[in-house]
């Protein structure tokens, strides 16, 4: 089995093993205190883990073997999930969680350090179609898993398979190799970081297009977060779908996201980086559009259609400009911090859209942000046709890397 072939099998495994556990978590946490509140909490924990973790992460992830991190956070990830049936105190509970959200918010950086040293420049594109499309895939057909299980089952058993997937996730990885650099660099102490905050600011004032590409595309995705935040609300009440509407349009997206996964990844040697970020940005611009302006089943379902298409495309060609322009030594500390500033504007985002849908009328605010997204697109588009920047989408140059 290939590299890249083993890393997408270890990703996949622990991404199913994520939707499994997903729906196994939020059951098991009703079951347990009976309270809507208490699921809720949920989603709190991950955007506070985040802001503890990202503002140093980045600078352990460039000055360590990153592969044998990832494999530790596999290791302990696998442990935490495991001790939640065990627990039956919700403040212990939402501690376990919020030290796995840590360990995820280590995680998530990480692996797109290591990845992008691992594979090939040339076929990164391909990689990140084929992750996507695993992730549209889990998204899918996880909670149906996790349903079925929950059917023969108790969601303590669902949730120790999530953990068994970590441990199977870290075994595969075992069998890749280290990143070269790694082992030569010196650790990190804690003078270091504010070193490191000056590097990434000398890195983005140097390479301001770069740095403007990836901060529309983090705009744009807290945007489609905060708007995601309200889609139950928005769908049910505005619209007037049904509950079963909702169970139907999640499906429908999910398929739309596999086929898009699959366009991508069988046709990308052909599509170019600007063919990606242009196609994609534009068509989930006109999705959100569709979806806020929408008052029938039908139009929601072509809106949901085109986001669940085309976000493989702009997540596709996202990430691989920035793998190709970040140095791969910086790429750790880069996603880290600006992935910081990422958690604070989604949670802005989320509480002006719900504190605004409160006080006037939840369409507007949903159709204002819709707008403001497809702002965003529009100078995302404009930026990337620009025929001088061509230099920043070859596809054959090699990787950078900082003194």
């Amino acid at each position: 089995m290939s590299r890249t072939s083993t890393l997408l099998l270890s990703f996949g495994i622990s991404q199913f093993g994520d939707f499994v556990y997903l729906v196994a978590i939020n059951v098991y946490l009703y079951q347990l205190t009976g309270s809507a509140a208490a699921v809720a909490g949920l989603w709190i924990i991950g955007p506070l883990a985040s802001l503890f973790m990202k503002f140093w992460a980045g600078s352990v992830i460039d000055r360590v073997d990153v592969r044998r991190w990832l494999i530790g956070t596999d290791a302990i990830r696998a442990l935490l999930v495991a001790l939640i049936p065990l627990i039956s105190t919700l403040p212990l509970i939402y501690l376990t969680l919020f030290g796995l959200a840590l360990v995820k918010a280590f995680f998530e950086p990480a692996a797109i350090s290591y990845l992008t040293q691992i594979v090939p420049e040339n076929s990164r594109k391909s990689f990140n179609a084929y992750r996507s499309l695993i992730t549209s895939s889990a998204f899918l057909i996880g909670p149906a898993i996790a349903g079925l299980l929950l059917l023969i089952a108790t969601p303590g058993v669902a949730i120790w398979i999530n953990a068994l997937s970590f441990l199977v996730s870290g075994l595969l990885l075992l069998t890749l190799p280290s990143v070269p650099h790694a082992a030569s660099t010196p650790k990190l102490q804690v003078g270091d970081l504010a070193t490191d905050w000056r590097t990434v600011s000398r890195f983005s004032r140097t390479n301001r297009f770069v740095c403007l590409i990836y901060i529309l595309g983090i705009l744009s995705m807290s945007l489609a977060l905060a708007m995601d935040a309200q889609e139950v609300v928005f769908l049910q009440t505005v619209v007037g779908l049904t509950t079963t509407d909702y169970g139907l349009l999640i499906s429908i997206t999910g398929i739309g996201s596999i086929l898009g996964g699959l366009t991508v990844a069988r046709f990308a040697n052909r599509l170019s980086l600007k063919a990606l970020l242009v196609s994609g940005y534009l068509f989930v611009a006109l999705g959100y559009l569709l979806y806020a302006t929408a008052d029938s089943f039908l139009m929601v379902t072509v809106g949901f259609l085109l986001l669940g298409f085309f976000n493989t495309f702009s997540g596709t060609g996202f990430l691989t400009f920035y793998q190709n322009n970040v140095p791969h030594d910086l790429i750790g500390r880069f996603t880290s911090l600006y992935g910081l500033g990422q958690s604070l504007v989604q949670i802005l985002f989320i509480l002006v859209i719900g504190f605004t849908g409160d006080v006037l009328p939840l369409r507007f605010s949903i159709i204002v942000a819709a707008v403001l997204l497809a702002g965003l697109s529009v100078v995302l588009i404009v930026s990337v046709l620009r025929s001088n920047k061509e230099a920043f989408f070859r596809e054959d140059q090699t990787t950078k890397q900082i003194s």
